[in-house]
């Protein structure tokens, strides 16, 4: 469990958010101070307090959190841990000082304290005391010893020391042995501080008297209270063998590489004998050798060659001191040294541990710190001196700041639009041969500011619609883009206010707000408006939002949705129809009257045609194609009838083609001069009779017919008597019931000659009717020669 909340914080710290060195754009120095000297006692529980740093750093509660101070140890395993609030400095894991320091004495762990906001670093040691947890410990259950039975009082027999992982006071102390009458054990010190116990003999040996010894040795260290470890001594008396081994060059002294492999021959022994016979034979093996001895070396018992047997790294242990033993055949020995040091050799590239890191970058933002980190080298010399770089053509720049640390930083403000993203590889090369190098590449995001407005993909648009389009019809659309990203990139169009205030936009067009579509809201009349121009704006959603706009032309096409619209001869009004009057002596192409009609479209859809539908007596009339004049076709004659009626059809040239018919009235005269009056309505039924049969005639003739004709007539003639005096009262209409308007017919319409007519429309009429037009030169046309107009109804006339 602490193991895991061990990572978690390491990787807490590895995680730290943006740390801001103003220092280094404010030019400021950096400062570095001793905050002091702790110490505990190894095997405390996790937590346990070591010292206030804040009060001895000499800043307030809370400034350690403000200034986001941080606890770095030595090597990537943290074993301190900062509280910010309270300024404690606490055990993050329970210490081991064999673990740590091994044998080394002091034991320091040496730890800085860095506060990044202003960055500050404080050097600071912990001293590990020892505790004494730790027994002495013989590396054999039993010794075996043999000495010679001529061996003298006094004689030192050297014994297998034993190990204590404690050190000072908690160390191993002294030996002691069972009591006996021939030996007791006296303990010597080495130049290495180790503690050796020899066994010294009190008394002269017999062995006929007693051949072997069981005695017990006791390694005793100076903790309260004390810890021991035993091991059993049997001691065999030989035969005499006074001359031991001895070593032709101790020490031995050599030099190893430590990238040499497995099997490599490091050093050869040699010890001799003066003895002779099997007492000279002389067998070679390791003496008291700690386990990591035995692991890494091995030596052969004849020819006394020492090999390793495990790589060797220098980083771990540079040096060793082993100790041999030379064993003749009658059981002496003699001791020789062997002293290997290791030599470095380039084998560990340099290593890389980012204090803190920010992913994330702000456009436009000023000189900005990335990440904190720290380099080093486990070699040494050459090998373990390191360059760090970043590529060159990146807009970061890297400062070194304190001792292997390093800063990384914006070079200037950086622009998403132009790169949204970096990453950053950190090369760390040393300089040893061949050399190492490692690279950690740090992947920076640039944040999006909103300083790009919408643009359009066309500054102005037309678009085309046709006339009597259904409300809702989609007109087009309109489309801009915004370099930015996310919710400033999202881009809401709307209509802007018209430049006409007049212009009723909200009820012509609406747009999308989302994907910029334009739709009709009604449907749109060509002949009232033929073309309008809307202003669009398109603002994006940041949180200062930035708009831009387009104007957008809307063309209204024409659509053939007009018939074409008489304006002479005006349509009865409930009155009898006033008729053209021709004289019986006009000739072939006389002009008899003209239809005068218009149409509202435009274009081809306002061409219009006439021809004669239909008229009483084939062939006596005809009607010109382009400007709607009737005209005699032959000369007329005495035996034409009297009264004529056409029927002529006015059609444009739209697809499909719209119509209308007017019903010209003509009447035969003998000449202008005889006034015209009207003519009784039973002589107009009576002419009508005339191509009935017989039978038809006896029953009109009946009382009941001869009744409702009598009505008719009276009805009719109250009618005519009406219209003639309206007529006859100037044909004008008082300007205050009617307003007037002028409507040009020019020549490039459907008339051959330009005319001009006051159009008389009644006050609340919404369907624009004509009520009768009026000439607005004057109230008299000159005939032609040879016809006269007798008739105000005549004079209302437009043609001449």
């Amino acid at each position: 469990m602490e193991e895991s909340a061990m990572k978690a914080g390491g990787e807490r710290f590895l995680r730290q958010r943006q740390v801001l060195l103003l220092f280094v754009l404010l030019g400021g120095a950096l400062t570095v101070c001793e905050c002091g000297r702790y110490s505990v006692a190894e095997e405390k529980e996790r937590g346990f307090f070591i010292a206030n740093l804040a009060k001895d750093l000499g800043l307030r509660v809370g400034e350690l959190a403000a200034r986001r101070a941080q606890v770095v140890s030595k090597g990537n395993k943290q074993h301190l841990q900062l509280d910010r609030q309270t300024g404690d400095l606490l055990l993050r894991e329970k210490l081991d000082r064999e673990e740590l320091c091994g044998l080394i004495e002091p034991c320091v762990l040496y730890f800085q304290v860095f506060l990044e906001t202003p960055v500050q670093f404080f050097q600071g040691e912990l001293l590990i005391q020892d505790i004494n947890d730790n027994s002495p410990v013989f590396p054999d259950r039993e010794m075996f010893l043999n000495i010679p039975e001529n061996s003298r009082p006094g004689t030192l027999f050297p014994l297998k020391l034993a190990q204590d992982l404690d050190v000072g006071s908690n160390g191993l102390q002294k030996y002691t042995i069972s009591p006996n009458s021939h030996f007791h054990v006296l303990t010597r010190n080495h130049t290495e501080g180790k503690k050796y116990p020899d066994l010294v003999q009190e008394k002269a040996l017999d062995r006929e008297q007693q051949q072997e010894f069981s005695l017990t040795l006791t390694a005793l260290d100076g903790g309260s209270p004390p810890r021991s470890g035993t091991v059993m001594v049997q001691i065999t008396i030989l035969d005499v063998n006074d001359n031991a081994p001895e070593f032709v060059h101790p020490p031995y002294e050599t030099q190893v590489l430590e990238n040499s492999p497995v099997g490599f021959p490091v050093v050869r022994v040699s010890a001799r004998d003066a003895d002779s016979g099997n007492f000279a034979t002389v067998s070679y093996n390791l003496f008291q050798a700690s386990d990591e001895i035995k692991q890494t070396f091995s030596i052969n018992n004849v020819t006394g060659e020492i090999q390793l047997i495990k790589k060797l790294d220098f980083e771990k242990i540079n040096s060793y001191h082993v100790d041999i033993e030379a064993t003749d055949g009658g059981g002496l020995s003699g001791k020789g040294t062997v002293i290997i040091e290791v030599m470095d050799v380039n084998d560990n590239a340099p290593e890389l541990t980012l204090s803190s890191l920010t992913s994330s970058i702000l456009e436009n933002a000023p000189e900005t710190v990335v990440s904190i980190f720290r380099i080093r080298d486990r070699d040494s010399g050459d090998n373990g001196k390191m360059i760090c770089s970043i590529p060159d053509n990146l807009p970061f720049i890297l400062k070194p700041t304190f001792k292997n640390f390093y800063t990384l930083l914006t070079e200037r403000p950086l622009d998403r639009e132009e790169r949204a993203e970096y990453n950053i590889t950190i090369t760390v090369t040393d300089l040893g041969t061949p050399r190492l190098k490692t690279e950690h590449t740090i992947r920076v995001l640039v944040s999006d500011v909103n300083d790009n407005a919408p643009t359009f993909t066309q500054t102005s648009y037309t678009l085309f619609v046709r006339e009597n389009n259904s409300p809702g019809l989609h007109l087009g659309t309109v489309s801009a883009t915004d370099r930015d990203a996310g919710t400033n990139a999202q881009v809401t169009y709307s209509l802007l206010p018209p430049r006409d205030p007049h212009l009723p936009l909200a009820s012509l067009v609406a747009i999308h707000a989302d994907r910029g579509h334009l739709f009709a809201q009604r449907a749109l009349d060509f002949e009232a408006l033929r073309a309008f121009e809307v202003r669009v704006g398109a603002a994006d959603a940041g949180s200062q939002a930035l708009s831009s706009e387009a104007l957008v032309r809307v063309e209204v096409l024409d659509d053939n949705d007009h018939a074409p619209l008489v304006l002479y001869p005006p349509p009865p009004n409930g009155s009898a129809p006033c008729p053209e009057l021709v004289p019986r002596a006009a000739e072939a192409g006389y002009l008899v009257s003209k239809v005068v009609a218009v149409d509202g479209d435009a274009g081809q859809n306002a061409w219009l045609s006439y021809q004669l539908l239909k008229a009483t007596e084939p062939g006596l009339f005809r009607v010109w194609t382009h400007n709607g004049e009737v005209r005699t076709a032959r000369p007329l004659s005495e035996r034409d009838a009297a009264q004529h009626r056409l029927l002529v059809l006015v059609q444009d040239n739209g697809e499909p083609a719209l119509s209308a018919s007017v019903t010209l009235h003509v009447l035969l005269v003998d000449g202008f001069s005889q006034p015209y009056l009207a003519r009784p309505e039973g002589a107009h039924d009576q002419a009508q009779a005339d191509g009935l049969t017989v039978y038809l005639v006896i029953a009109l003739a009946s009382v009941s017919s001869l009744f409702l004709c009598s009505v008719l007539l009276f009805v009719a003639v109250r009618l005519c008597r009406r219209r003639r005096a309206a007529w006859e009262g100037g044909c004008s209409v008082p300007e205050g019931r009617f307003p007037s308007h002028l409507v040009d017919v020019s020549s490039t319409g459907t008339l051959s000659q330009s005319y001009q007519y006051e159009v008389y429309m009644t006050g609340d009429s919404r369907t624009g009717e004509f009520k009768f037009l009026k000439p607005i030169t004057s109230n008299l046309l000159v005939p032609e020669p040879g016809r006269e107009v007798t008739e105000n109804c005549r004079n209302s006339s437009v043609f001449s």
